[in-house]
């Protein structure tokens, strides 16, 4: 529910008044070598690309060439004048939004101020992970204003809806922190304007007195995370509950969308937002490695549905617990918490990324006699400091020390658990890149999925923006430099050679252009093999495991064009696994796997339907389906994964004209009253490194009329067949998909003006057989 306008007018006095003082500053090094103009916000690296002095960061090696920038000191500096009027106030307060990082600022030759905290904290993704460059920015990274009041300003403003479960009864408590040059009284007038109107309801105030007036979106809804016994499983169940119903989480991972965060602009965010929502996502985790995100960022997600879980800015890493640390940690999650807390878009807060992991498996070898003080820092941080002040300021979402973590049980067992991976309690993080990815056995029977993933590498059209023709090989300096994750480039193909013949091609370009192919369709393939399993494993538990209720991949967007777990690639585009996200998240899917020899497929289901499963058996040598099998009708409830079809596969087989798993394939469907509900799934039977029949397509693409419909026509069975317009933002309504007709039509979405004879110009199309 929502509650369009809320408006709060503050009592303050006459002429309070806030200037900005963004916009163009001077920027120099610390011998004055380098003396140049810059944008406030912004960062010394972006302030030197706009003048023309280094290329593009991202170009090549250039995140190695341009390391003496983050080792060098620089200095912004503005003139300004401050009128009479404001010099004559009683307060007048220099603001930075958010300095990047260790600075001292000065007023007329007088110190007035340091800083050492970027929100109030260093981002830890500046200094590379295994997914993106090491850039260690330095700058003004939010706006710079000149306050003057006379007695008070307001800092924050906040709204944290409550509901009364026994009257059923909405309260609204809302917060405001001033800044008072002395005591004051004053009063606030709240009034709810009709939900059919929009009004706005104005105080009264005393004579000499203005108003401002500050307007405020309160969203109604409630969260619970609910930990409590299942019937026949050891343990507790781990999920979320919205407006009193269960939620699965579907969603991903969110890092920072640029290393340069003065280059992330409104449309960048909506994009990546909106790419989101259109997989069939409502949840995605802002991972506590990088920053928390603009206000924008958290609006959108209102706008859009998306559900947030929120790290705090703490990752991999152990953290000091002397005063001046815990210090400006407290000031850094009150700011962020008063910041957010009106956001309904949040759901929890997790008070760190994998630190009770690292503290209990001993990641960083510390001494057995040793753990027991590192424990006492990490509860002292995380729980007698953070987690305080959370249950303090925001009473409204539940709280996590970590992630992974078990939870209750990890409370119960003094904040750091025996094992924090235990599938029994809370979520878990899982990675496994040797072993075979479409064998649902290799998966942990998880409460709840927040990371799991495989790398792929970007498309060609991407990798081309910032590299050269001899980078274009898989063993290239540029290929290896841009790993990041120790032989990620090799698990890639050993993971991909399971199951596809590795490219063959006589022509370099062409085998690099088919192998970067090839890890994406792996990856596609890998994630959709877990995630289904997460979607199937919600409503039973299978030797005291299972009850899972959320899946939550690494990641969805990429920091720069490199090799990562993104489904999006820097810039907007889709890789493959997103088009298969948009799929295996659908709110109605059937899931097929095979059991000891069985057959079995699965209705997941959000909605509430009577459902019937419809199989179709197909030789890999033909278009021609060789049997149907329809199962009768079944109502499968939302919020559920029923069984809706076993058989012995063998026997299946041997019915649909002698089929063996080498030869034959399967897809199915779901429908009521003969409407196909969701996608169409597949399951290969073998690996099609082992097809019988599969052929080479001829396939042929035509554009229908004037519309940006793409009509593609095949002579055989085509597996992953990829479509690509290389540098044309948008994206398809299908891609990646399994051609089982002669013909079928796609339709391509641009984001930006284009035409029929662009995209025709540009437009490839490949398949798995093309590869090899």
């Amino acid at each position: 529910y929502q509650l369009q306008f809320l408006n709060l007018l503050s009592l303050c006095p006459t002429g309070s008044e806030s200037r900005l003082l963004s916009g163009k500053w001077g920027l120099r090094n610390s011998n004055g070598s380098l003396s140049l103009a810059a944008d406030v916000p912004g960062c010394v690296h972006s302030a030197l690309l706009r003048q023309g002095l280094i290329q593009d960061p991202y170009y090549r090696l250039n995140d190695l060439a341009y390391r003496w920038i983050s080792l060098d000191n620089w200095t912004y500096t503005t003139t300004f004048s401050v009128p009479r009027g404001t010099r004559q106030k009683q307060r007048v307060s220099l603001v930075f939004d958010g300095v990047d990082t260790v600075s001292t600022i000065s007023l007329n030759d007088v110190i007035v101020g340091t800083t050492d905290n970027m929100f109030r904290r260093y981002a830890q993704s500046s200094f590379s992970w295994d997914w993106g460059p090491s850039f260690p920015t330095q700058g003004i990274w939010r706006d710079v204003r000149l306050e003057s009041y006379d007695i008070l300003r307001l800092l924050y403003l906040s709204a944290a809806p409550a509901f009364d479960s026994s009257s059923s009864l909405w309260s609204v408590e809302v917060e405001l922190v001033f800044d008072t040059v002395m005591a004051v009284e004053g009063y606030v007038k709240l009034a709810l304007a009709d939900l059919a109107t929009q009004q706005t309801f104005q105080a009264s105030l005393p004579p000499g007195q203005s108003n401002n007036t500050f307007i405020l979106h309160v969203y109604f809804r409630t969260v619970e995370l609910i930990q409590k016994p299942i019937p026949g499983s050891p343990g507790m169940s781990f999920y979320f509950q919205i407006n009193g119903r269960p939620v699965f989480l579907k969603g991903s991972n969110w890092i920072p969308a640029h290393s340069f965060q003065d280059q992330v602009t409104p449309e960048t965010l909506k994009n990546l937002l909106q790419s989101a929502v259109d997989a069939n996502m409502n949840t995605l985790r802002v991972w506590g490695g990088g920053i928390y995100e603009q206000d924008q960022f958290y609006s959108i997600c209102d706008e859009l549905g998306l559900m947030i879980w929120q790290d705090f800015m703490f990752a991999c890493a152990l953290y000091p617990t002397e005063s001046d640390f815990m210090e400006t940690v407290r000031e850094e999650v009150t700011h962020q918490l008063r910041r957010l807390k009106s956001h309904p878009s949040i759901i929890v807060w997790s008070g760190n990324n994998e630190n009770e992991a690292a503290i209990a498996t001993n990641w960083f070898g510390i001494p057995q006699s040793e753990q027991p003080q590192y424990v006492k820092d990490y509860t002292s941080l995380y729980v007698d400091n953070i987690r305080s002040i959370v249950l303090r300021v925001d009473r409204t979402r539940p709280f996590l020390t970590s992630s992974p973590t078990n939870g209750a049980e990890s409370e119960k067992e003094g904040w750091v658990a025996q094992n924090p991976y235990d599938t029994h309690y809370g979520d878990t993080h899982y990675y496994n890149y040797l072993a075979d990815c479409w064998d649902w056995r290799n998966f942990p029977r998880t409460r709840l999925a927040s990371e799991y993933g495989f790398q792929s590498w970007p498309s060609l059209s991407t990798l081309m923006k910032v590299s050269v023709p001899e980078d274009w090989r898989y063993s290239s300096l540029f290929s290896s430099h841009r790993q990041h994750h120790l032989a990620g480039n090799m698990e890639m193909l050993l993971q991909a050679a399971l199951h596809f013949h590795l490219p063959q091609s006589p022509h370099p370009l062409q085998e690099y252009r088919d192998t970067l192919y090839l890890t994406q369709v792996m990856q596609a393939q890998c994630v959709k093999a877990q995630t289904e399993f997460y979607r199937r494993s919600r409503s039973e538990i299978i030797e005291g495991q299972g009850h899972t209720m959320g899946a939550l991949y690494w990641q969805l967007n990429d920091i720069w064009q490199g090799p990562s777990w993104a489904s999006i690639e820097f810039g907007g585009k889709w890789k493959m696994l997103h088009y298969f996200a948009k799929d295996f998240f659908a709110p109605v899917l059937p899931v097929g796997f095979q059991d000891q020899g069985n057959l079995l497929i699965y209705a997941v289901s959000d909605l509430n339907n009577n459902k019937t499963l419809s199989i179709t058996v197909y030789q890999w040598s033909s278009l021609e389906p060789v049997c149907t099998v329809t199962s009768g009708a079944a109502p499968v409830s939302g919020g559920t994964a029923l069984p809706l079809y076993k058989t012995p596969l063998k026997e299946l087989l041997a019915n649909c004209a002698n089929c063996t798993v080498q030869t034959c394939l399967l897809t199915f469907h779901l429908e009521e009253a003969g409407r196909q509900l969701g996608p169409m799934n597949h399951l290969l039977l073998s690996s099609p490194k082992e097809a019988q029949g599969l052929q080479k397509p001829d396939i042929t693409v035509s554009q229908d009329g004037n519309t940006f419909t793409v009509t593609i026509q095949t002579s055989a069975i085509a597996p992953f067949l990829w479509l690509d317009v290389g540098d044309i933002p948008g994206r398809f309504d299908s891609n990646g998909f399994l051609m089982v007709t002669k013909s079928r039509s796609v339709q391509f979405y641009p984001w930006a003006p284009t035409s029929v004879a662009q995209l025709s110009q540009v437009l490839t199309v490949s398949s798995l057989r093309g590869v090899y």
